[in-house]
């Protein structure tokens, strides 16, 4: 542990000493201690608000956090990424998807680490919450109705428990009635383990503007709705999780050390260049941190 924390301190060793179990629950990095996230800039009163509609119906609609300027850069930026459909009915037959975007462009990160969601996500899980997945998603004309799911099925722990993992999904087009807006069924992230969606439950479309993002907890039962228009819709996906879980994703193989380099403190911690308490994380008894100080 003393790599960790750094070579140790005849005059500190009494600090260095772990006498019990609660002492395990300490971070003993030290010198990367976590660090504020930019969601402390957010007031209160506005979290509260919108953590009130999470807790009460599994999601908030937040409207409005791109510019029409901001959407149009992420257009451009990821549409030439844009290639094969999904490989199965879940992913869209008729859905194109970007997988590893970090590595492919910076025009995501703003979504990434938006302070509206960070305060949110700061209220629901612990420090050093995780990065799990970012994702690109064009739904075409003609596309069916996503299979109803919640996203942290994949966690084998019965419901009805607090979700292990939260998700945004950013309206690059505008979601409408008819193109493919993310269908959600309120207050089902309470629901126990056996019951599953029937045709009495209500269902919602999250409809919203450009720049506006759907956030809901991982618990949450939803699904991508059937594009009946004429035009794609295209959305930005960012699922988290808790920092003590595997995230879907393993960024710490998928980006290069030289694209990390590049990404916000925020983005550096979600992405696992971060500890959990006492050491979960750590990279040859080191704080992870460590790797960016030295050539990929």
């Amino acid at each position: 542990m003393s790599h960790l924390s750094g070579p140790l301190d005849p005059d500190r060793s009494g600090a260095d000493a772990i006498g019990s179990l609660d002492g395990l629950h300490a971070d003993l990095a030290r010198r990367h201690r976590a660090t504020q996230s930019s969601g402390a800039t957010v007031p209160a009163a506005v979290v509260d608000a919108d953590l009130a509609a999470v807790e009460r119906d599994g999601y908030v609609i937040l409207e409005g956090l791109l510019t029409a300027s901001e959407c149009e850069d992420v257009r451009t930026a990821v549409t030439p990424l844009l290639d094969k459909p999904g490989r199965n009915t879940f992913e869209g037959r008729r859905t194109q998807r970007v997988y590893s975007v970090l590595n492919k462009t910076r025009v995501c990160d703003r979504l990434v680490d938006h302070p509206r969601v960070l305060a949110l996500l700061d209220r629901l899980f612990l420090p050093n919450y995780l990065l799990s997945q970012l994702q690109v998603i064009n739904i075409h004309p003609g596309e069916t109705a996503q299979l109803l799911h919640p996203d942290d099925k994949m966690y084998p722990i019965p419901r009805p428990r607090p979700p292990m993992g939260a998700a945004t999904v950013w309206a690059i087009d505008a979601f409408t009635q008819d193109n493919g807006a993310t269908v959600v069924l309120p207050g089902s992230h309470r629901w126990g383990e056996e019951r599953k969606p029937g045709d009495d439950d209500t269902r919602v479309k999250a409809v919203m503007p450009p720049g506006s993002c759907v956030f809901f907890v991982g618990t949450l039962w939803h699904g991508g709705g059937a594009n009946e228009s004429d035009r794609a819709r295209l959305a930005i996906t960012a699922q988290y999780c808790e920092p003590w879980l595997r995230p879907q994703e393993a960024f710490t193989l998928s980006t290069t050390r030289d694209t990390v380099r590049t990404v916000s403190e925020d983005i550096h911690r979600m992405l696992g260049y971060s500890i959990h308490p006492p050491f979960i994380g750590m990279v040859d008894g080191m704080h992870p941190k460590r790797l960016l100080d030295t050539p990929s």
